[in-house]
């Protein structure tokens, strides 16, 4: 790659504006799909399984073991029958976002007090009700985390999925990489890179916010 030039890179932002705006539209746009269906195919699971321990354990455990597969080698696997562009992307994202998801959902349903859980059901609540009114609302935060970890994992993710000409920032780092030597390839790399590690923080501080804001205040710490 060519030596970084501050002056070259700010031009080639002023240049690119509007591809690097659109790159980031898609980032953003395929990570907040992803991390949604996650949460709702995530937490269904979660619910499903939390006070059935065999299946409990081998749901965190499959969920585990999957989050080990190389995303490279996912996409790869996932090319010829899903295709290139978003369909691969969203199915790999939605992939890696359940274990955290599954988890903390199933360790904040765990962690209800079994007294809160009686009361509720001498107030005459059915299972379905203390579920949505006592054990989900105080789960939540713990639920919540478990999705921001996942919105975290799918930022990066997402990038290497140009691999598969998925949209987003990675786009710029793989043209950078595949153009090593030539004028802009260090500009296009280092825009994708710091595109995505500024999009990672804007998320955690959304998250925050969002969580604030979602939880009950007697919950809050």
């Amino acid at each position: 790659m060519s030596d970084f030039d501050l002056g070259g890179l700010l031009t080639f932002w002023s240049r690119r504006s509007d591809d690097i705006l659109e790159l980031v539209l898609q980032h953003v746009a395929v990570v907040a799909l992803s991390v949604l269906l996650a949460a709702v195919i995530g937490i269904a699971i979660g619910i499903a399984v939390w006070n059935r321990p065999v299946s409990r354990s081998v749901t965190i455990a499959a969920a585990g073991v999957a989050l080990t597969i190389p995303s490279l080698a996912l996409l790869a696997l996932l090319t010829p029958v899903l295709g290139l562009g978003w369909t691969p992307t969203v199915f790999s994202l939605i992939f890696y976002s359940l274990l955290p998801i599954v988890r903390n959902t199933v360790v904040g349903l765990r962690e209800v007090p079994p007294a809160i859980m009686e009361s509720a059901k001498g107030m005459g609540m059915s299972p379905a009700r203390i579920l949505l009114s006592v054990q989900l609302p105080i789960a939540w935060p713990i639920i919540l985390t478990g999705v921001r970890v996942a919105a975290q994992l799918t930022v990066g993710i997402a990038a290497i999925a140009a691999y598969v000409a998925g949209p987003g920032l990675g786009q710029f780092i793989f043209m950078g990489l595949s153009s090593l030597g030539s004028r802009n390839a260090l500009n296009f790399a280092l825009t994708g890179t710091l595109g995505v590690i500024l999009l990672a923080l804007l998320i955690d501080a959304a998250f925050v916010l969002i969580t604030r804001v979602t939880t009950s205040r007697g919950l809050r710490v």
